[in-house]
């Protein structure tokens, strides 16, 4: 597994952010300084599905590999729709009908077996058929259905296409509509529906007002906010209002912050 070292490698020693975007024609490398985006480029340019980020390690998924580290080295588990990281740190992924973690001997256990899986947090699977929650024995089903994004952190919530769901007493509404992404560091929580980016405040979810239309397909939290949509626009917050700038990148899947 990679290390904190790494994050140096990302732009730490330049002072800036460097945040990784999966697109269907790669993976993409944008630069940011501060709330303004810089030079950006391919790194990889293999399709890619997800991508993700976990105390300085990044790791994506592709058609061909699960891609790990800043030196994008092959891990040997095959295509992948979906990567993301256990409570532990350990990374996960999942295609082809498996979810399988990655040990630091750099071998891939599998888990259990789920189709169409979309994203991966923490011991949660969202997937086509719900929600699935990684256990020692396997994989069980924990309910709902068309499961598009997970997040553990803070409180557990899932974004499926009926609406967006915390988990307390079971699964309770937090949300109606359809809903494509739910992220947070802990501190600070978002989602998005088909036609807008949501940021909870307190108990009430707020609409962010954005400089651009078109579907949001993922948050990160670095030195700022960062945002993706689905037609390849970067999006920074800054202090009074958001940068955008146009990657010419289209099919975006996400966004990671090493």
């Amino acid at each position: 597994m990679s290390t904190l070292d790494e994050k140096r490698v990302y732009g730490e020693r330049s002072g800036r952010t460097v945040a990784f975007v999966a697109t269907g024609m790669g993976l993409a490398r944008v630069s940011v300084s501060g709330d303004l985006v810089g030079e950006f480029g391919l790194a990889d340019r293999r399709p890619t599905s997800d991508v993700a980020a976990s105390s300085g390690t990044l790791a994506v998924a592709t058609d061909e590999d699960v891609l790990l580290g800043a030196t994008l080295a092959e891990t040997g588990f095959g295509p992948a729709s979906a990567v993301g990281f256990d409570r532990a740190g350990d990374l996960l992924a999942a295609g082809e009908g498996r979810v399988e973690r990655y040990a630091d001997d750099g071998t891939w256990t599998e888990l259990g077996e789920c189709d169409d899986v979309r994203a991966l947090d923490g011991d949660l699977v969202a997937a086509a058929d719900g929600v699935f929650r990684i256990t020692p024995d396997g994989l069980t089903h924990a309910g709902l259905a068309d499961a598009r994004d997970v997040t553990v952190r803070g409180v557990p919530r899932v974004a499926t296409a009926k609406g967006l769901y915390l988990l307390g007493n079971g699964w309770m509404d937090d949300g109606q509509g359809s809903y494509r992404v739910v992220t947070s560091d802990g501190e600070r929580t978002h989602a998005a529906t088909d036609d807008a980016l949501l940021e909870l405040d307190g108990e009430t979810w707020t609409r962010v007002e954005l400089p651009v239309s078109g579907t949001v397909a993922g948050v990160a939290y670095g030195e700022q906010l960062y945002a993706v949509t689905e037609d390849g626009t970067f999006l920074v917050e800054g202090d009074d209002e958001w940068h955008a700038r146009t990657l010419g990148l289209p099919d975006v899947r996400g966004v990671a912050v090493p």
